[in-house]
């Protein structure tokens, strides 16, 4: 097994795998167990999850019942409330579901709006029962999601939050100086849809399909930038996950995966990756303007 990189969590002081485990869709494989432990195995031991994907929290603690959790095991899940009694009864939810006794890090899920900010963030808001759980001895650490700029930086210069979870690769670059940020005020950077996300990839087949002319190697079919285990394109996964960790202020990366194919690839990737200069960076970044 390889020995995967460690970055350290911002101020939390964790040191967590470069490469972690976004767990929404591994449910929805029947092989979500199987990637589980081949994630586990592999020394992958950031895993995120949330109340809302369903049957994820489940699914992680039922393998973790029948699994000798790895030292290090942090696992990160979040809650959609707006309250703090809300929030709270997440969390207990959370830890029946996921058989803990505590849990590493509890995010509030996709603050992205004003509405949403000012809500979690009032007296009687999910921050004061995020805090309240930290109190209780049920969470060790308090995070945020969000897709809006403004409301990450809000986030990071509040002195409220531990980590963000933000959107960065080369389709998205333009949080890049939010991460930095970020290490500014010593907050942890969690990456979410560090390839480009399902909604991209489906974008870039219909590019593709379309006529894409893009340095493809034409003895593949049209998927075969996503499809194949080990492309060697100008877009696939390692590469777009190289780009991602080049980036310093990245604590974890944490790509989704539903199979376990994906786990051993990932790993590989983080087992023996470059850093990117940034004429590299630049390159990849217009071509995945061009492509989508």
């Amino acid at each position: 097994m390889p020995d995967l990189k460690r970055r350290r969590l911002g101020r939390t002081g964790l040191m967590v795998p470069e490469l972690g485990l976004g767990a929404m869709d591994t449910p929805t494989s029947p092989e979500g167990g199987e990637t589980l432990r081949a994630a586990l195995d592999a020394g992958i031991t950031f895993i995120d999850t949330a109340r809302e994907y369903a049957g994820s929290e489940m699914l992680i603690g039922q393998v973790l019942r029948e699994f000798d959790a790895p030292a290090g095991l942090c696992l990160a899940s979040k809650t959609f409330s707006r309250t703090a009694n809300g929030a709270q009864y997440d969390i207990d939810r959370s830890l029946r579901a996921l058989g803990r006794e505590r849990i590493a890090l509890y995010q509030l899920h996709d603050v992205s709006t004003d509405e949403a900010w000012e809500a979690v963030m009032h007296e009687d808001g999910a921050l004061a029962g995020l805090q309240t759980a930290r109190y209780r001895g049920l969470i060790d650490h308090i995070g945020i999601s969000s897709h809006t700029a403004d409301i990450v930086r809000k986030a990071i210069t509040c002195g409220e939050f531990d980590t963000v979870m933000l959107e960065y690769s080369a389709f998205y670059p333009a949080t890049a100086p939010l991460i930095d940020l970020a290490a500014e005020h010593d907050v942890g950077v969690i990456v979410m849809r560090p390839v480009g996300g399902s909604g991209r990839t489906s974008a870039m087949r219909g590019r593709i399909a379309g006529g894409y002319d893009g340095p493809l190697p034409p003895a593949h079919p049209l998927p075969y930038l996503w499809s194949h285990p080990r492309p060697a394109g100008p877009l696939p996964p390692p590469t777009l996950l190289r780009y991602v960790w080049s980036n310093p202020g990245v604590s974890v990366a944490i790509p989704g995966a539903r199979y376990p194919s994906r786990i051993h690839e990932n790993v590989a990737t983080a087992a023996d990756w470059s850093p990117m200069d940034e004429a590299e960076r630049r390159a990849l970044e217009a071509e995945a303007a061009r492509l989508y």
